[in-house]
């Protein structure tokens, strides 16, 4: 049980976050209990579809961005979000169960998307300070600048979803992953 009122439904969401939510069940077909959570604040779910529609028109490959959540929410260990990123990562990316483990381990089986995952978890884990070295890797790996940027946008929107679920306690209405040990 969430540690907040998750909205039953869009109707009982607040006014200004119904709009919101009618058009995540439009686009995903349903309306997760995380969209729920943010409808509490309008202004929260607001800037969390922004950006993550925004990210969603960039340049990473769709399969690179579930790779680097799936990484980020097991270095934060966001249950609910390795369940959501598990299932999305099957269904969406299509990225097979190896694959999956891969980038909860911080890496990749394809070369490429190794390096940024590496880096996103390396963000993640040092709270931003990278070395000089880790943006070097990143470009030798064939990554642009807007590439770069983007994988520290997935770093902190990943980071944002996994903070409001844990600290909310977010109900998980995916099939259960639970973060690795540490």
């Amino acid at each position: 049980m969430s540690r907040i009122p998750t909205p039953p439904s869009i109707e009982t969401a607040p006014a200004a976050s119904r709009p919101l939510l009618e058009a995540v069940k439009k686009q995903i077909g349903s309306v997760p209990n995380m969209f729920r959570i943010f409808a509490n604040s309008p202004a929260a779910l607001e800037g969390y579809l922004g950006l993550s529609g925004a990210l969603g028109k960039g340049v990473l490959p769709a399969a690179t961005r579930e790779r680097i959540a799936l990484a980020i929410a097991e270095v934060n260990g966001c249950n609910y979000c390795l369940a959501a990123h598990s299932q999305f990562g099957k269904s969406l990316a299509k990225l097979d169960a190896i694959e999956i483990t891969a980038n909860r381990h911080g890496t990749s089986t394809d070369a490429k998307a190794a390096v940024a995952v590496r880096f996103a978890a390396g963000i993640a884990r040092s709270r931003g300070a990278v070395a000089p070295a880790d943006i070097t890797a990143v470009r030798n790996a064939g990554y642009s600048d807007a590439e770069i940027v983007e994988i520290i946008a997935h770093v902190a929107l990943n980071t944002l979803t996994n903070y409001v679920n844990e600290v909310l306690g977010t109900e998980i209405d995916f099939p259960v992953v639970e973060a690795l040990a540490a």
